[in-house]
């Protein structure tokens, strides 16, 4: 045998032992990303991230990428990376800004030299980061756990409102318990956070000008345990720190029902001009505000400019629903007061369904919840609409007759049926393109603890987060419970709590 040949021999030994000794990645985990994404090319070779990542930006203010890099490398940094900024020519994961993709569109790029993440905007880096993040995470355990397989994915959502709303009105929940909350449901593309600031049992939120509102209508909650509030401080802590995840808060003051907590603080919000008692028992529909007194109207004015004050996102919700004891009369003018109002600070109105009575157009969105009747009329007066029907979306609702806490009164809320829907197929004569978005919902008249949050929450919030993000057309429930079982594991080391009666 030749030199040469001896040679080449050892030459191409060499290469196939270089080559076996590579790690390897099927790629599995991206098919088990949820919200599912529009598209997964997978190619050959793979990218492995070291403890150290460095990281650049291209299109990003310094501001931008100061505020993201903060947020992202605290995230990656629980997952076992430390993110270092570098000026490089080639980073191992890059962030740019491309105009001609919409502004939550991303394409994620992984190759054998790093990662890209193109995107629209700052939002569609950082849901680009949640997919990579995501991969990691579903890997995490496995060999080779830090290996990227090669791959171009790119995804954009089917809605632009992916919200989640929290009733901090029936039981309060401190500040590090919402953050802790946006945290989780980052994750999974979220972009809106809906608090649900009053209601009968309690008003949450510090209103300078009516300082008796929080003082005496915060201290008690359902079940008369103590209550409690968010002062402007803490509240506009609260909407910074969702806002560096890319999340708007939209908070909401119910009315002219669900006010006893305000009726029992500042009696001359009566019409009889006595104070009832505080309420901590969840029967809804008994509460009004007075419609002949100017004071009421002082009243609302004021509470709306402060809450537009603290608000940076689009969005003020005004409530509207199960008001039993008003008169159509008096509803409709409180309501169009309200509407008016908070069209008057640039903010958009959103309400519950029931404002379709009152003076709704293209600058209004009708949230439904439980009438169709109601949302075909507020569409037919041109308002947008977020669909969160009660019968899907109530995650307060029980899993089913054996669930300990939560309602029944919209029927159980298995885990198949808040996946199962389709936002534009539930309302007859409504087409999609007035529908911004949906929105799960969790109640609290029976959740009083961090523990029962996410037994409620999850899994279901998972479903749901998809249905806003991922193409009906791509959605199949087979798919969806398959990939649950991924994320259930998933749960369990990032120590979420959730329900365990998978069907």
């Amino acid at each position: 045998m030749s030199i040469a040949r001896n040679l080449c021999l050892s030459l191409f030994s060499a290469l196939m032992l270089a080559a076996c000794s590579q790690p390897k990645q099927d790629g599995s985990a991206y098919e088990a990303l949820m919200p599912m994404a529009e598209t997964i090319l997978l190619k050959e070779g793979v990218f492995a991230l070291e403890e150290s990542i460095t990281i650049g930006f291209e299109g990003f203010s310094v501001e931008a990428s100061e505020s993201f890099i903060k947020v992202i490398g605290d995230q990656a940094l629980a997952q076992g990376f430390a993110v270092v900024k570098e000026e490089a020519i080639k980073s191992d994961l890059s962030f740019s800004i491309e105009p001609n993709l919409e502004p939550e569109q991303y394409v994620l790029e992984i190759g054998t030299e790093g990662i890209d993440i193109k995107a629209g905007a700052a939002s569609g880096a950082y849901f680009g980061w949640q997919t990579l993040r995501q991969i990691l995470l579903l890997q995490e355990g496995q060999p080779n756990a830090n290996v990227l397989r090669a791959a171009e994915i790119s995804d954009k959502p089917a809605y632009e409102y992916r919200s989640v709303m929290l009733d901090v009105a029936r039981h309060f929940f401190e500040p590090e318990v919402v953050k802790q909350l946006i945290d989780q449901l980052t994750l999974y593309k979220v972009n809106t956070l809906h608090l649900h600031l009053s209601d009968d049992q309690g008003w949450r939120i510090e209103i300078k000008k009516w300082p008796n509102l929080t003082a005496h209508g915060g201290l008690t909650e359902v079940g008369g345990t103590d209550g409690g509030y968010f002062t402007q401080e803490q509240y506009n802590d609260l909407v910074a720190y969702a806002k560096s995840r890319f999340i708007d808060v939209v908070p909401e003051i119910d009315l002219p029902g669900h006010t006893n907590a305000a009726l029992s603080s500042y009696p001359e919000l009566n019409c009889d001009g006595i104070a009832p008692e505080l309420y901590t028992g969840i029967e809804v529909g008994f509460s009004t505000l007075c419609a002949d007194k100017e004071i009421t109207y002082t009243f609302l004015n004021d509470v709306f400019e402060e809450l537009a004050a603290m608000t940076p996102g689009p969005y003020i919700h005004i409530g509207g629903d199960e008001s039993h004891v008003t008169s159509e009369e008096d509803y409709v003018k409180l309501v169009d007061f309200a509407l008016d109002k908070v069209r008057s600070l640039g903010k958009t109105p959103v309400g519950w369904d029931e404002i379709a009575h009152g003076a709704v157009d293209q600058t209004t969105v009708s949230q439904y919840w439980a009438s169709q009747e109601n949302t075909e009329k507020a569409y037919k007066k041109g308002a947008k609409l977020i669909i969160s029907p009660a019968i899907h979306a109530y995650l307060d609702m029980k899993y089913d007759s054996l669930t300990p806490i939560g309602l029944k009164w919209a029927g159980y809320l298995s885990i198949d049926k808040a996946y199962d829907w389709s936002p534009d197929a539930l309302v007859e004569g409504v087409s999609a393109d007035q529908i911004i978005g949906t929105e799960a919902l969790l109640w609290t008249e029976t959740v009083a603890t961090v523990s029962d949050i996410q037994y409620l929450m999850f899994p279901r919030v998972l479903g749901i987060a998809e249905i806003a993000w991922s193409k009906k057309e791509k959605r199949s429930l087979a798919s969806y419970k398959a990939r649950l079982e991924s994320h259930l594991k998933l749960l369990d080391r990032l120590q979420i709590g959730y329900y365990k009666g998978l069907e």
